[in-house]
């Protein structure tokens, strides 16, 4: 997925409101940009940091800016932007690039399902049962290498854990896919000490049935890609995801 206007770099002044964030442009001049992420953003959000922007022109939004990546300095990115998993998978899948999902030629997203829900992606195939798909974003890292999610309590997220388990239960397939957007990441463990809530409903959806699937990304100013499986070989660890 390649973004739709070249980034432009910024330094963050200040995170606030969940959803605004001040920057100032490398020219000087101080902009608010949309920032697309309800999470806390731990360890993302300190004032400083080098991050990339990406520009419209688009008379129906307010904010003429959103911000998109962190930027690390060391040749690592980190993608804040929630929408951007939705829209690289989306591709992957109909390319068939996630191999477990990957003999589903019908991709279909933002359907119905649930309790007032939508499921992110459901797939569906002659003669194979319907596969039900709920995709988080993973952003936070608290130790080297090592992604983590949630990175604040997820009552919805726990939400969506029991409908998986309700799809399987239907006889469906139900997946929940973490995807890391993060370069500098090789393995991804729960954050159950900041939502012990959700690492248990993980366990016990786990249990009934419902898959996990860990895919990290490639990252750049230029765009987002789906990188590799972390639990393929040479694909990094899944440490910690069953605990």
């Amino acid at each position: 997925m390649r973004f739709e206007t070249p980034l432009v770099p910024a330094r963050l002044i200040r995170r606030y409101k969940r959803f605004l964030a001040d920057c100032r442009l490398e020219d000087g001049r101080e902009v608010t940009a949309h920032c697309a992420n309800p999470g806390s953003m731990m360890g993302l959000k300190d004032e400083g940091l080098k991050i990339w922007l990406e520009p419209n022109d688009d008379p129906k939004k307010k904010l003429k800016f959103g911000w998109r990546l962190v930027d690390h300095e060391n040749g690592h990115f980190t993608g804040v932007d929630t929408s951007v998993p939705n829209r690289a998978l989306k591709a992957a899948l109909i390319a068939g690039e996630i191999a477990e999902l990957a003999v589903y030629e019908t991709v279909k997203p933002e359907v119905k399902y649930g309790e007032k829900s939508r499921i992110d992606f459901l797939l569906t195939q002659d003669g194979l049962p319907d596969c039900y798909v709920e995709v988080k974003s993973v952003t936070l890292s608290r130790a080297p290498g090592v992604a983590e999610f949630p990175d604040s309590v997820t009552a919805r997220g726990t939400k969506h854990l029991g409908e998986l388990s309700n799809m399987v239960a239907q006889g469906h397939r139900a997946v929940m896919l973490y995807l890391v957007q993060r370069t500098d990441c090789s393995s991804f463990t729960l954050a159950a000490d900041i939502d012990p809530t959700y690492a248990a409903a993980f366990k016990a959806a786990q249990a009934q049935g419902v898959e996990r699937l860990i895919y990290g990304t490639q990252i750049t100013p230029e765009g987002v890609t789906i990188g590799q499986s972390f639990g393929a070989e040479g694909g990094g660890r899944s440490d910690g995801v069953e605990a």
